[in-house]
């Protein structure tokens, strides 16, 4: 074994739910080794303004403080890709051939967006190139947006962002076909419908359009792409946990326990995808394990 300790918990990821509950264990003197592959969505986030009492915060900042933090209390923090956990008398958590052993695990390795491939995304993204209403919505208040997707739940999204944000939005949609009845509703609403496949984002200091895959030009100044993420856990699929009816996230109980016994699942993977939900959700998880460990 990589290292012969017996931790109290395990926890995957150094994403504010798996921070949140290494800090509260860390202040209850438990053994806790956090792992993490680095690069996550919330480090990549350039603003986060929905955090209580950070006014504006990079993902980053928040990252590298709550490891601060967390080391602080010192809880041991290694990098690393965990490749698979198991669960015997205990569980065992894989990084490439190391092996580490744990009572408890909590999951905390979070989603990686679906991107569409287009030229000079990587260069507005996070800044003018949007993934997510909740996180980002409010950057895109009274300026010229293009959405972009390919189901009607993209066209909801058009929509919703026409109601709450900007009165002016080009939806654009790669191959769907869309029902008359909500061709008439982007109608009334104002919100223009194009049918295309974007190849490249223009501009230089700031974005300024969008190029599609004929040659046609739409102006616009910030983009909210819809094409969902995928979850971060392959690592977990020789446990057979429960899922949700769309067999996509993980089903836990009110204190954000798997169907696996100990081993615990915050943020995108089982809920909502927000950096101050996850963060009370790992709270909450440290707080159910100090019970669990003074029983045993």
């Amino acid at each position: 074994m990589a290292d012969e300790l017996l931790y109290d918990c395990i926890i995957i990821g150094a994403g504010p739910g798996g921070l949140q509950a290494a800090i509260y264990l860390g202040r209850y003197n438990r053994t806790v080794l956090l792992l993490d592959r680095g690069g996550g969505r919330t480090s990549h986030a350039r603003h986060i303004e929905n955090f209580l009492t950070q006014k504006a915060i990079s993902g980053k900042e928040i990252i590298d403080l709550g490891m601060e933090q967390a080391r602080s209390f010192n809880v041991v923090i290694e990098k690393g890709l965990v490749t698979n956990v198991e669960k015997h008398e205990h569980f065992e958590v894989y990084v490439d051939k190391k092996k580490y052993g744990a009572r408890f695990v909590i999951v905390s390795s979070g989603a990686t967006d679906n991107l569409p491939q287009i030229e000079n995304i990587h260069k507005f993204f996070g800044n003018s190139f949007f993934t997510c209403i909740d996180c980002d919505g409010y950057r895109t208040m009274d300026k010229k947006l293009v959405v972009i997707g390919n189901s009607l739940h993209t066209v909801h999204l058009a929509l919703a962002m026409k109601e709450m944000y900007t009165g002016d939005i080009t939806l654009i949609l790669y191959t769907l076909s869309v029902p008359a009845v909500y061709i008439e509703e982007l109608s009334e609403n104002g919100v223009r419908l194009v049918n295309g496949r974007p190849k490249r984002l223009l501009g230089e200091e700031r974005l300024e359009a969008v190029e599609l895959g004929d040659g046609s030009i739409i102006e616009c100044e910030v983009i909210m792409s819809n094409f969902g993420y995928k979850l971060n856990a392959s690592f977990l699929s020789n446990l057979s946990l429960k899922k949700d009816t769309d067999n996509f996230k993980y089903l836990t109980n009110r204190h954000f326990e798997s169907s696996c016994d100990g081993l615990y699942i915050v943020g995108p993977l089982s809920g909502n995808d927000q950096a101050i939900i996850a963060a009370g959700e790992g709270a909450l998880v440290a707080i159910e394990l100090k019970k669990r460990l003074l029983e045993q």
